[in-house]
């Protein structure tokens, strides 16, 4: 039905100022307490089978019975409404079922911010400063709890056959365990696909890692359908080679130069902080090995008598450094997209700083979870230089690259 400028102008006629319109007792508040009133009654009739006051209703066996009333919170505040009653108790209202307290869409803004890392009492305070909606810190939670289902299926959801790229990483979280708080790793796993689209293949806790530890992950990314992987990027993780190497034995492992970068850096004052970082890009863009020990021998003359473990760290990790050197540059450019993988780690980073520790596991993941199902928004574009990086893969990995039709994932079921 058409809204009428006749029938705005009637409605706005006593609206003198935004307050009038939008205020917690403004007219927008007023219409919608009206409309959903008006709504139940009409579901009411439905369920009677007469109108109110008509001579149907006589001796039918049920009646209308006065209303109760119920707060109703949502996006625009809450507001305060009659809910019909018949006498033998058997309406169930659609729009406004019972025991609902909230609007649709209302939990969908608890878990936005949430995701975005604010507290059960930073939520509390906004909701009640911006809309005038007084929540508890246990109703949030209950709303974010919501969330632990949805986080169990994404983390057992089938995976593609084929990542040509796979980055390990590891965010440090506090977590309450047996009255004590400890430390904890949380590992991602994230994919890089044939279409060149990163994907977080799943989350991990643990407080020691080891070979079984990672052989139980690189077993459980098998088993959701992961057949192939080309090249593993990780941070120097103890037992992880042994690990892939069982599962998949075909598999690169390369040490992350995101981490090796990380390191480096970490203790570099802020006016020689660009000046190191240039000449480290000069070592890991080298052609070859031995251009590259050149490079590493020139920065170690020039730098370690100010940094002197940096280069001490790099030539104790030469090892797995150097097989980088046995890609084209396609596939370098591909491997080492250094400001994706930064930018993920502040972003969740910035959401779990403002916890100073968490009551249990599934607490860290859900939050991580939602942090990343924000992030996974903006991952719709493939990684830089994807396809020259795709040719030469299929060149260096020859048969192991998936066709369109899927025909070459046959030599791995």
């Amino acid at each position: 039905m058409p809204i009428t400028p006749e029938l705005l102008d009637e409605l706005l006629k006593e609206c003198e100022s935004p307050e009038d319109m939008f205020g917690n007792d403004g007219l927008l508040q007023q219409f919608t307490k009206a409309v959903v009133e008006r709504a139940l009654h009409g579901e009411m009739t439905h369920h009677l089978g007469y109108e109110k006051y008509a001579p149907a209703g006589q001796n039918s066996g049920n009646s209308r019975n006065g209303k109760s009333k119920k707060t109703i919170r949502g996006k625009r505040g809450q507001i305060e409404i009659e809910v019909p009653r018949d006498r033998d108790s058997s309406f169930e209202p659609r729009l406004v079922k019972k025991g609902q307290t909230r609007f649709d869409g209302f939990d969908d803004k608890i878990i936005s911010m949430y995701a975005r890392g604010m507290t059960c009492r930073e939520i509390q305070a906004h909701l009640q400063e911006i809309y005038g909606v007084e929540v508890s810190p246990d109703l949030i939670s209950t709303v974010t709890d919501g969330v632990i289902d949805e986080v169990r299926s994404w983390q057992s959801r089938p995976l593609d056959p084929v990542y040509p790229i796979l980055y390990l990483d590891a965010l440090q979280v506090k977590v309450k365990d047996q009255g004590r708080i400890s430390n904890k790793a949380i590992y991602l796993a994230i994919g890089v696909n044939i279409s060149g689209i990163k994907e977080v293949l799943g989350l991990w806790a643990s407080e020691n890692e080891g070979a079984k530890f990672w052989l139980s992950i690189i077993t459980e990314l098998k088993n959701r359908g992961v057949r192939d992987i080309f090249i593993a990027c990780v941070d120097g993780l103890k037992g992880f080679p042994e690990a892939i190497e069982t599962i998949y034995p075909k598999t690169q492992v390369q040490l992350c130069l995101v981490h090796l970068m990380r390191f480096s850096l970490a203790y570099v004052s802020f006016k020689d902080r660009k000046a190191v970082a240039a000449d480290l890009k000069v070592i890991y863009r080298a052609a070859t090995v031995e251009e590259a020990e050149q490079h590493l021998a020139t920065f170690a003359e020039k730098w370690d008598t100010r940094y002197p473990s940096i280069s001490k760290s790099w030539r104790a990790n030469w090892a797995p450094v150097i097989p980088m050197f046995g890609f084209p540059d396609d596939i370098r450019r591909a491997v080492y997209p250094t400001n994706a993988i930064e930018s993920l780690n502040m972003s969740l980073r910035k959401v779990i700083k403002t916890r100073a520790s968490f009551p249990n596991d599934e607490a860290a993941f859900k939050l991580l979870y939602l942090a990343l199902r924000n992030i996974a928004k903006k991952w719709t574009m493939p990684i830089p230089h994807w396809g020259q990086a795709m040719q030469a893969f299929s060149i260096i990995f020859a048969g192991r690259v998936p066709t369109l039709d899927g025909q070459s994932f046959t030599q791995f079921i």
